[in-house]
């Protein structure tokens, strides 16, 4: 670890500017709004994802959103939602939703940063909150599509996507 990056893992700073630091050390494309607001975009393993932080300054929240390009029809909404169950039902920070509104899936969690800095994220924090948004949409976006694409039921779509492999071919 040079020098940069041992200072930088050792600050902290205002939740959106720690996220754009984060962004752009990646080389990840992003858009700021203010003090309130970013969004990043990140190419994964299997779709482009928006990843949206917003900052509530009045509550001390940092809510992180990881888009994965997954839009669900009507007719499927149904198998999505029992499919959203047990995928929430296996993870340890965070939720998958559906906007019903818009038909999106989408990862969403949140930090509560209150404390005696007050409204600061530290690098690590500001890396867990990504990682862990982005680890668990790669983890599970072959669930959704085997739902969506495929008409496997949810526990079938889990079992297909998540079969842990074991050896080298």
């Amino acid at each position: 670890m040079n020098t940069d990056e041992y200072e930088l893992e050792r600050e902290t700073s205002a939740p959106i500017d720690m996220l754009e630091h984060y962004f752009a050390a990646h080389g990840w494309a992003f858009e700021r709004s203010g003090d309130e607001e970013i969004v990043a975009t990140f190419q994964g393993s299997w779709t482009q994802y928006e990843l949206r932080a917003i900052w509530r300054e009045e509550d001390q929240v940092l809510q992180f959103l990881a888009l994965p390009d997954i839009r669900v029809q009507a007719e499927k909404r149904a198998a999505t939602y029992e499919t959203i169950g047990l995928i929430n039902e296996q993870l340890w920070l965070g939720h998958f939703e559906l906007w019903t509104s818009s038909g999106l899936v989408l990862f969403r969690h949140a930090a509560l940063l209150e404390g005696e800095e007050g409204g600061v994220l530290s690098l690590i924090q500001a890396e867990t909150l990504v990682e862990a948004a982005i680890e668990e949409c790669e983890r599970f976006y072959p669930v959704f599509q085997f739902v969506l694409w495929a008409d496997k039921t949810p526990q079938e779509a889990i079992a297909a996507a998540l079969i842990e492999t074991q050896g080298e071919a």
